[in-house]
C-alpha cells in the first residue's frame, strides 16, 4: 500500500466512522473536520510528512468516541497506527476530570508519534474553542480548557519546538471576555 493509499484509506475509515458525530459549536460542524485538522496542522504547518503519524492523527478520535476497537484498527492499519491512537484515547469508563488528570500525568510519557498527535489535538482544539466555542461553554469553562490544555501541553515540550510554537501562539487567543 503507498503512502497515499494508506493515507486516503485512514481519512475514509475515520469519516465512515464519525459520519453522524457533530462538533458543539454553534453551526454543529461535522466531526471529521477536527481529525483532518490535525493532519493539516503536522504536514501543512509543522512540516511532518511520516504517514504513520498522519493516519494516526485522521484515526485519533475512532476509539474513544466510536465503537471501533484498538484491534480493528490494528487489523487494518498495522501495530504502529493502532498503539498511537491507543495511546491519545482516553478511557471513557472514567470520570471526565480523572481523564483529564491523567492526560497531563502521562504526557511526558507518550511515544515520541503520539505526541506530535496529541500537540496538533491541542492546538486544534484551542484554535476551535478561541474561534467557534461549544455553545454551551461559558467564558470561565473556556479559560480553564485553555489552562488545561497547556498542562498537557507542557508535558509534551521538547518534541517539536515548531509545534510547541504553533500551540503557543493559539494560547495566546485565550479568551478573555
Amino acid at each position: 500500500m503507498t503512502d497515499a493509499s494508506r493515507l486516503l484509506d485512514a481519512l475514509a475509515f475515520a469519516a465512515e466512522r464519525h459520519r453522524k458525530q457533530r462538533r458543539k459549536d454553534a453551526e454543529a460542524s461535522p466531526y471529521i473536520n477536527h481529525p483532518i485538522g490535525l493532519a493539516q496542522v503536522l504536514c501543512n504547518e509543522a512540516g511532518i510528512t511520516d504517514t504513520v503519524v498522519l493516519c494516526a492523527a485522521l484515526l485519533h478520535d475512532t476509539i474513544e468516541d466510536t465503537k471501533t476497537t484498538a484491534e480493528e484498527l490494528r487489523k487494518r492499519f498495522g501495530d504502529a497506527i493502532a498503539q498511537i491512537v491507543a495511546e491519545v484515547t482516553d478511557d471513557k469508563s472514567l470520570e471526565k476530570q480523572e481523564r483529564k488528570r491523567l492526560q497531563i500525568e502521562h504526557a511526558p510519557h507518550l511515544s515520541r508519534e503520539a505526541k506530535l498527535v496529541k500537540l496538533a489535538d491541542k492546538i486544534c482544539n484551542l484554535r476551535d474553542v478561541a474561534a467557534t466555542p461549544p455553545t454551551k461553554w461559558p467564558l470561565q469553562r473556556r479559560q480553564e480548557y485553555f489552562d488545561w490544555a497547556r498542562q498537557v501541553v507542557d508535558g509534551l515540550r521538547g518534541v517539536h519546538p515548531k509545534l510547541e510554537g504553533l500551540f503557543d501562539s493559539a494560547y495566546g487567543g485565550r479568551p478573555d471576555h
